[in-house]
């Protein structure tokens, strides 16, 4: 009976583990995405802003239009492209 307690214990403590692995992860997998499409929003900010030289069109680079650029990518910055032209 001890040895049913003792696996059952044992095994109850791998789920716990594996549980509390889950949550660990999961916001820095969250915070790696975001820096990724952050760098990736970025990038197409700056080519927006070269192309749009020739043109005299630019959009600001901040953390705002970087994290709308990042999170939404491309209609994103469509978005913010038409904020821009309306304003």
């Amino acid at each position: 009976m001890d040895t049913i307690n003792l696996v059952m214990a044992a095994l109850f403590f791998l789920v716990i583990v594996i549980i509390l692995a889950q949550v660990i992860t999961k916001p820095i997998k969250l915070l790696w995405k975001l820096l990724i499409n952050s760098v990736i929003g970025l990038f197409l900010l700056m080519l927006v802003n070269y192309i749009g030289q020739s043109y005299d069109f630019g959009l600001p680079i901040n953390i705002i239009t970087v994290l709308v650029a990042g999170f939404l990518g491309i209609p994103g910055l469509l978005l913010l492209i038409c904020f821009r032209l309306l304003l």
